[in-house]
């Protein structure tokens, strides 16, 4: 059995989710702690339950993703891993937007050793995620999918009554399409998701309530 720790910070009310099981080892998804509070809080928890986070993960490059990577690299040694897709983002656009945001940005900015791919296979404990490439909101947006425990985590590119934007640098409408039917197609309805920004929900709630992902895969009104 996982745990999900969902951690709701920074200005954008970003959710950043520690995942864990029964052996101690845990994942960080979308590490968005900004402020020290909210920095505090993380170490506290990841701490206080005695985990030991053994990836640091992103379901695509966008700043109020990113803002607590420098943090689990100091604490855990950690790097950040996104998909390869997002490289030129990650590398290039993320940095200066901080800059630009912040004037300069007040954190070291961790780059990737690793970049995900599409199938890959992520252990932790006694689980595994896979890595769904979902490129629409950013060329790189990936879902993490654990099929043994019916969960996965959308990132922002499908929430509960919302989908990701397109218009962002780098946004796809086409590519939002396809993949929000590639969503459609894999995940059981039973599956409980955990998105990127609100709260968690199931797939089946999302096909019957998400007036936009319905229209985006051709379902019926």
């Amino acid at each position: 059995m996982i745990n999900v720790k969902k951690f709701v910070v920074n200005d954008y009310q970003e959710c950043t989710h520690v995942v864990s099981d029964d052996t101690g080892e845990a994942i960080i998804i979308d590490c968005g702690v900004f402020k020290p509070g909210e920095r505090r809080r993380l170490i506290e928890y990841i701490d206080g339950k005695q985990l030991r986070p053994v990836r640091l993960l992103m379901t695509h490059a966008h700043v109020d993703h990113a803002y607590g990577n420098d943090l689990i690299h100091e604490h855990y040694g950690l790097l950040p891993e996104v998909h390869e897709g997002d490289k030129e983002l990650m590398t290039r656009v993320l940095p200066q937007r901080l800059d630009e945001l912040f004037h300069p940005y007040p954190y070291p900015v961790p780059m990737p050793e690793h970049y995900l791919v599409d199938g890959e296979v992520i252990t932790f404990g006694n689980h595994s995620l896979q890595v769904i490439h979902v490129p629409g909101h950013s060329p790189g947006s990936a879902v993490f999918y654990c099929a043994d425990e019916g969960v996965a985590f959308t990132g922002d590119t499908l929430m509960s009554l919302w989908i990701g934007r397109w218009d962002l640098i780098f946004g796809s409408e086409v590519d939002l399409g396809m993949s929000l039917r590639r969503i459609a197609e894999t995940l059981p309805d039973d599956t409980v998701i955990y998105p990127g920004h609100y709260n968690k929900s199931t797939m089946d709630k999302v096909k019957a309530r998400n007036r936009d992902f319905r229209y985006m895969c051709g379902l019926k009104f």
